[in-house]
């Protein structure tokens, strides 16, 4: 029964990390189109509080869901498709954790364009870019992690 209840936790956080990620990136793409400060501002403001209450808690506990989970099946850390899992998490997490600063950065940024009524600066643009480009591989090895967990490949890494 535990063990059930580990999967679900464990499911769900996945679920939680992977839509709030695909949705913050929609939203955020979405505002920054409109190149309207007052709206990007606002959308980022939602987008930081998001990543926050629902990635960053997602993200905290899905290595302990999946070490409960992996301990109550008997599987082995160093099964080959849990290590890899492990290793596309720590890649997610490197891109993902600049993420949050240029999020927050970002709505900075145009909350300033916004109350000044000015256009948004430059370094808003190179940091729109970064982020949009470090969206993917963690996008990607998102992807991967969940496809590794559904289908549990045999794979020899040691």
């Amino acid at each position: 029964m535990l063990e059930q209840w580990l999967l679900l936790a464990h499911v769900v956080g996945a679920t939680v990390l992977f839509g709030t990620g695909a949705g913050i990136a929609f939203f955020m793409v979405m505002a920054h189109r409109t190149r309207d400060p007052i709206l990007i501002a606002h959308v980022a403001g939602t987008v930081v509080v998001a990543d926050t209450i629902f990635t960053a808690t997602a993200a905290i506990f899905q290595p302990v869901t999946g070490y409960l989970l992996a301990r109550s099946i008997g599987w082995q850390l160093s099964e080959g498709w849990i290590a890899l899992s492990l290793l596309l998490y720590i890649v997610t997490g490197l891109f993902w954790l600049p993420v949050v600063w240029i999020q927050i950065r970002l709505r900075d940024l145009a909350r300033a364009a916004a109350a000044s009524t000015s256009a948004l600066p430059s370094a808003y643009f190179s940091l729109y870019r970064i982020w949009f480009a470090f969206g993917f591989p963690a996008f990607f090895a998102v992807v991967g992690i969940l496809w590794l967990m559904l289908t549990k490949p045999a794979i020899s890494l040691f």
